[in-house]
């Protein structure tokens, strides 16, 4: 049997603007999601479709067992984790001979499946590769990796990517003299976070423009606002919706000092609170115990 692991994401910047061609950047953390392969004679179809997509996509039968710290239906790329890991998983144990790239690949194309067509590369790159990608259209690139101390808060409440994703669409469709602007500052605002990742107050202040600018395309929640707002109020730089919105997680970028007093502020909103930091690794081989 073959076990391997996959870490889950957060937007920093971009999301729903990536699903028309413009930039996001986003971050893998230390969260992961675990995945045993064995090899079995006879077909056994999981419950998940991204696992049976994984299974038809590599041609082969196994069955699976996952342990994951990544909450799922949050916005911290449970799925494409999930998806990366298995297919990792797989092509260890039968021996299948397929590269990082073509894992990411693949792992991308089963997401797109699911979805219906609405998803984005990015959570499977970074959830293959690690660090901080940024995402251009059909390209992906690696930027620096940086020492970035954040506090993911999870509001608890659930919510469908594809849902939030087509929402948006919709919106876009009916006005899009209001949503294409929109679109084009969160382009703006992406572009210019790229040269201040090493600067947290100035990126916090991005964070906050990009919260504004998805609330304002219809993705936000009350929970979320509460939780971005009690994480400034308790001294991060900056805070902001990760992910598809409409439920799911939010982020906040910290000083490391006050870290706790963030993750305390959250908590006090009846909401789970995970101090993480950035996961450099990508997708790798564990040892079986």
């Amino acid at each position: 049997m073959a076990t391997w692991s996959a870490p889950g994401k957060v937007f920093l910047f971009g999301e729903h603007a990536v699903v028309y061609g413009k930039p996001g950047i986003a971050m893998a953390i230390k969260p992961r999601v675990f995945v045993t392969v064995r090899k079995t004679r006879r077909p056994q179809r999981a419950k998940s479709p991204y696992i049976d997509g994984c299974f038809d996509a590599m041609g082969v039968i196994g069955s699976v067992y996952i342990n994951s710290q990544i909450p799922s239906s949050s916005g911290l790329g449970s799925s494409a984790a999930v998806t990366v890991a298995t297919l990792s998983a797989i092509n260890d144990e039968f021996a299948v001979g397929k590269s990082r790239e073509d894992i990411a690949n693949m792992a991308f194309e089963i997401e797109k499946t699911v979805q219906k067509g609405r998803a984005s590369p990015t959570d499977t790159t970074v959830s293959a590769f690690g660090g901080i990608v940024l995402i251009t259209g059909g390209s992906r690139r690696r930027l620096p990796p940086q020492s970035m101390h954040l506090v993911i808060g999870d509001s608890m409440v659930s919510h469908s990517t594809s849902k939030m994703v087509e929402q948006v669409a919709d919106l876009k469709k009916s006005n899009p003299k209001i949503v294409d602007p929109i679109l084009d500052a969160i382009e703006g605002v992406s572009l210019a976070a790229i040269h201040h990742l090493n600067n947290p107050k100035e990126l916090g202040r991005y964070m906050n423009m990009n919260h504004a600018l998805l609330d304002a395309l219809g993705v936000g929640h009350p929970q979320l606002s509460r939780l971005v707002l009690a994480a400034r109020s308790a001294g991060a730089f900056g805070a902001k919706i990760t992910g598809a919105g409409g439920g799911g997680c939010m982020v906040a970028l910290c000083a490391k000092p006050i870290l706790h007093r963030v993750a305390h502020a959250i908590q006090a909103c009846d909401a789970r609170a995970i101090v993480t930091g950035i996961d450099t690794e990508g997708v790798r081989k564990e040892k079986n115990v």
